[in-house]
């Protein structure tokens, strides 16, 4: 038998009857319901004529040292099938439109929670600092990742350092100080992050992501000139303001405009456009159990976070 008359098989016998007895479900629920490995499930699915399959939320830019030219979409094929797609049947469109639009809210809804948490939890920290006038004159605290697309999430997830399951999209959160800031009230600063990232984690299963940085570091980084610089520009470009001087905050986009940076993300990003419907197109059509592809890492991503830099 081929492998495409096998994944028809598998979609008229194993696939069909579940939706139509327990409706339209994301692709996570229909791998826990039919137990196919999860690329021959989006497989059978994108292929078939029977099946409706409906994408919520955005792609984006990801920067992955693991990809050829480090530009690739986010959520990765994968995670987009598992945790952002719909699948039902045609006769059950309606039903669909209503998930999707769920989904979406709830999304909204996810995001806002995670960018209160986010600033609660900074403003909270600063509060208590005998240095917070001089932190709020000289710093600003910019918010980054997930959140910032809308496309936070609440699925479990291993956190980095401790292996410790976490709530889903962690918070990045990049700290920019004016060159003059006295180094003990940055190491201060950091000391009081700390705590309370420890704190979040333990009660909340919130992550926190944060770094610290001068002005002098950021004109560095926006020379865009290797990996690492690479994340941290488009980090600053995406970010939004979160807390501490608007000042700073405003110098810190000037200055990723004065570099160039948005022109040179949109270069990426439609690289990585390009490269994701040249992946979509060949793994739709191998047979991926003897058949290799080149594209094959960007269905099996290793992570869907940025590291910060």
């Amino acid at each position: 038998m081929s492998w495409i008359k096998l994944l028809d098989t598998m979609v008229e016998k194993e696939i069909i009857p579940i939706l139509k007895d327990k409706g339209p479900m994301t692709g996570a629920k229909l791998v826990e319901s039919t137990g196919i490995e999860v690329l021959h499930l989006w497989q059978a699915c994108r292929r078939s004529k029977d099946i409706h399959l409906k994408t919520v939320g955005t792609q984006f830019l990801r920067l992955d040292r693991n990809v050829e030219g480090y530009a690739r979409l986010s959520p990765s094929i994968r995670r987009e099938f598992l945790t952002y797609t719909f699948v039902g049947l045609e006769s059950q469109n309606g039903k669909l439109k209503t998930n999707v639009e769920n989904f979406e809210k709830d999304t909204e809804r996810i995001s806002l929670e995670k960018r209160d948490v986010a600033e609660q939890s900074i403003i909270s920290t600063v509060d208590i600092m005998a240095e917070k006038a001089v932190i709020l004159e000289k710093a600003c605290f910019i918010l980054a990742g997930d959140v910032v697309y809308d496309m936070s999430h609440t699925v479990s997830r291993p956190e980095k350092s401790t292996g410790e399951m976490v709530r889903g999209s962690d918070l990045d959160i990049i700290v920019v100080a004016e060159d003059d800031l006295d180094p003990d009230v940055s190491r201060s600063l950091d000391n009081y992050i700390h705590k309370r990232k420890h704190m979040l984690l333990v009660n909340d299963r919130e992550e926190i992501d944060y770094l610290i940085k001068s002005m002098s570091r950021v004109r560095e980084q926006l020379q865009f000139d290797k990996f690492s610089s690479m994340v941290a520009s488009k980090i600053l470009n995406e970010g939004q303001f979160l807390y501490g001087s608007k000042d700073v905050f405003r110098t810190v986009k000037n200055l990723v405009e004065e570099y160039g940076i948005p022109g040179k993300l949109h270069k990426l990003e439609q690289q990585a456009i390009d490269n994701r419907a040249l992946a979509e197109e060949q793994l739709l059509s191998i047979d991926v159990e003897k058949e290799s592809s080149e594209y094959l890492n960007l269905f099996f991503t290793r992570a869907e976070e940025d590291e910060i830099y």
